[in-house]
C-alpha cells in the first residue's frame, strides 16, 4: 500500500511538472554555458518530479528553453520558459538587453575576454576617459558588428568555439546589423574601465570592446588592444516599440 501511495504521489509530481507553462528568471554564474545551465535545471525538475530520465521518452516531451545566450564567461539573468512559456521565447529575444562590461586596455587575446589567451600586449598611457567617451558615440544607433570566432554560431552543425579549440581553421561570420540603444562609461581607472549597454538581439559584447580599441588605433594610429575581463548580461530588460 505504501508503495503504491509513493507510487501515485510521484506520478502526480510529474503531471503537475508536464502540465506546468509560463516564464521565469534564472541566475547564470560565471563558468558553464547558457545550453549547460537549461540542462541542468531540465534534470533537476525531473529528477525532484521522480521521472526517470534514461529511455525515457517523457523527458523529450518536457519542453524548457531560454530567452537569450549569454557567454560563458558571464554572470546574469536567463529568461527561462516551460511548456507553451517557450512560445514566448522569441518575444524575449527581440526585447532589448542590458550588460555591464569591464573592459581592459592594452590585452588582445583569441576569445576577445579574459579566458583567451593573450595574443598581444601594448602600451595605453595614452588614452583618456575624454578620447574613450568620444569613440562610444560612433557605437550607438544601428552598427555593423562581426561576431567573435569563439562564439555559439554554427558551422556544419558545431559551434565556432568548438571547432576553435580543436585546432580547426574557421573564417569569421560575415558582419551584420545589430543595435545599440545607449552606451555609456561608467568607470575610467586604466587599465580598466567599465561600460553599461542596452543593445538589440545578437550582440555581442565582447566585439563591442574589441571594435572600441581598433577604433582608437585609428584615431592614435597605433596598435592597441583591448578585451573584455567580466560581463554582467541581464537578457531581458524591455521592449522597444518599432
Amino acid at each position: 500500500m505504501a508503495g503504491e501511495a509513493g507510487g501515485a504521489a510521484l506520478g502526480r509530481a510529474a503531471d503537475k511538472l508536464f502540465s506546468l507553462s509560463g516564464l521565469f528568471a534564472v541566475r547564470k554564474p560565471k563558468g558553464p554555458t547558457s545550453a549547460a545551465v537549461l540542462n541542468l535545471l531540465k534534470e533537476r525538475l525531473l529528477a525532484e518530479a521522480g521521472v526517470q530520465t534514461k529511455g525515457n521518452k517523457r523527458n523529450q516531451v518536457l519542453k524548457i528553453g531560454h530567452g537569450g545566450t549569454l557567454d560563458s564567461a558571464a554572470t546574469g539573468v536567463l529568461v527561462v520558459g516551460i511548456g507553451k512559456g517557450t512560445k514566448m521565447l522569441g518575444t524575449m529575444l527581440a526585447g532589448s538587453k542590458k550588460y555591464t562590461a569591464i573592459g581592459m586596455l592594452g590585452k588582445a587575446t583569441d576569445t576577445l575576454d579574459a579566458t583567451g589567451k593573450v595574443t598581444e600586449e601594448k602600451p595605453y598611457d595614452q588614452v583618456t576617459k575624454g578620447d574613450l567617451e568620444n569613440v562610444l558615440q560612433k557605437f550607438t544607433g544601428d552598427i555593423m558588428q562581426v561576431p567573435p570566432l569563439y562564439s555559439a554560431l554554427k558551422k556544419d552543425g558545431e559551434r565556432l568555439s568548438t571547432l576553435m579549440k580543436r585546432g580547426e581553421a574557421v573564417e569569421a561570420k560575415p558582419a551584420r546589423p545589430v543595435r545599440v540603444y545607449s552606451l555609456s562609461l561608467q568607470q575610467f581607472q586604466p587599465p580598466l574601465f567599465t561600460l553599461d549597454v542596452e543593445c538589440g538581439g545578437g550582440f555581442y559584447v565582447r566585439s563591442l570592446v574589441n571594435d572600441i580599441g581598433k577604433a582608437f588605433c585609428q584615431i592614435l594610429n597605433s596598435s592597441l588592444h583591448w578585451t573584455v575581463t567580466e560581463i554582467k548580461g541581464h537578457p531581458w530588460v524591455k521592449f522597444k516599440k518599432k
